[in-house]
């Protein structure tokens, strides 16, 4: 399996230059050169395959022999070495629940593959390796978590000042050890903006050996669409029909992983593009204008972004046919108000608290049910309700216990670098930081 730049077709390589390299030339995005499609037999027996089963066959036809297969199959064992289960929340939304791993988001699965996955391909190397990340609030930890403590690999972490949550920060910022948070005076935007700069700087590249983890990295964006296969596997074993998804959508790596799972055989109904405020993918949608805009803060604080990268990737899955697009995915944006309101009435109704991402999604879902209520889907979860602690409560009334896998992290000292959001002062640190680390090397 090849990967070309979708911005330079003639740029091709292999899973492993992919996951390594991050982009490629003109900060182009990597793309398999084709999409394998499932056998309708491995669709119809779900239920009788294991859950390791299942995820190597979403990934066995994108890595091929490039990680043996025993290898393969450990480093997917430890990627959902948790639960996702699917629950019903009414009678016709249900929940993907996807923040049961170790730092309580999805985003710990794309992260742990792929920490794993460059991990084996870097074993030989002597050179040091700097994964440089840019996050509104989950990507961050799991990164983290995921990278935390292995030998040969620097992590650094843009994150934006004041606009991640404090369970967020905790997971950012007390790690240590290989692990540095630059807390960026400025938004998300900003902080991706940084990074996109620093892999297409020659001076940078030329001193230090580059990688990415945000999910513009191949190996971060194709394990997600693993969740999508085991909440289908889920779905029918009480459901007949195909669900309608709806996905809090920020960078838009997380829908466009369902998207990719259902060009490769999964049945599904619809595709909910739920997004707060910053509703650029919303109103593409009504107008066929894709408009970047400055990101706005939101209560859903890993969804505020202003020009999603991944969006690029759906529209190669379509084919950059507008029509076909619009009739697989509708887009809706949901403010703040309705998102607290959301949170309150289905802890009131129903007994299950959301987090306001997953909020945004059940509004959206809401609004689509409203003109189709017939149809049946699912949401998904994308982090435990305590990362938001503030305003979950307040729309519940009611205080969230800290799951005891936190408490050592909350009394965990916070240590960042804090910078503007100006590419000079970035520069400098890394290539600071990188002559330190050669001066200990030798």
């Amino acid at each position: 399996m090849k990967y070309y730049n979708l911005k330079d077709h003639q740029e091709q390589v292999s899973f492993k230059t992919a996951t390594i390299k991050g982009q490629g030339k003109e900060k182009g995005l990597f793309f398999p050169e084709k999409i394998p499609r499932f056998d309708e037999k491995f669709i119809q027996n779900l239920h009788r395959l294991s859950d390791t089963e299942i995820a190597y066959q979403c990934m066995k036809d994108f890595v091929c022999d490039e990680i043996p297969e025993e290898i393969l199959q450990k480093i997917i064992s430890e990627t959902i070495s948790f639960d996702i289960p699917l629950k019903k929340i009414s009678a016709n939304i249900s929940i993907l629940e996807l923040f049961h791993g170790p730092t309580l988001a999805f985003k710990d699965i794309g992260a742990r593959f792929m920490s794993r996955c460059l991990s084996y391909f870097l074993k030989d190397q002597h050179k040091k390796v700097t994964v440089l990340v840019a996050t509104s609030g989950d990507t961050g930890g799991a990164v983290a978590h995921g990278f935390y403590n292995i030998p040969g690999i620097d992590v650094v972490i843009l994150y934006p000042q004041n606009r991640v949550s404090p369970v967020q920060e905790k997971q950012l910022t007390t790690l240590g050890k290989n692990i540095t948070a630059l807390e960026v005076n400025g938004s998300f935007d900003d902080c991706q903006n940084l990074v996109k700069q620093a892999f297409s700087n020659e001076e940078i590249n030329d001193r230090l050996f580059f990688t990415s983890a945000n999910s513009i990295n191949v190996a971060r964006w194709l394990p997600q669409h693993i969740y999508y296969l085991l909440a289908l596997k889920q779905w029918q074993q009480h459901e007949n029909e195909n669900p309608v998804i709806c996905v809090p959508s920020g960078n838009f790596g997380n829908i466009c992983a369902g998207i990719l799972a259902h060009f490769r055989g999964l049945p599904v109904d619809h595709f909910i593009a739920a997004c707060n405020a910053n509703d650029v993918i919303p109103e593409y949608l009504k107008t066929r204008n894709f408009t970047p805009q400055k990101a706005v803060a939101t209560l859903s604080n890993a969804m505020d972004v202003g020009n999603p990268s991944n969006f690029v990737r759906i529209l190669e899955l379509f084919g950059h046919q507008f029509d076909s697009l619009k009739n697989k995915i509708s887009g809706y944006s949901v403010d703040d108000q309705e998102t607290i309101n959301t949170i309150t009435n289905i802890y009131n109704k129903y007994g299950y608290i959301l987090e306001p991402h997953s909020a945004v999604a059940y509004a959206a879902m809401l609004q689509y049910l409203n003109e189709y209520p017939d149809k049946k889907g699912f949401i998904l979860g994308t982090a435990h309700p305590v990362k938001f602690p503030d305003s979950v409560e307040s729309a519940i009334n009611m205080k969230i216990e800290i799951p005891e896998s936190l408490h050592h992290l909350m009394a965990g000292e916070k240590k960042t670098v804090k910078i503007n959001p100006d590419f000079e002062e970035l520069k400098r640190f890394l290539l600071n930081k990188n002559r330190d680390n050669e001066q200990n090397i030798s």
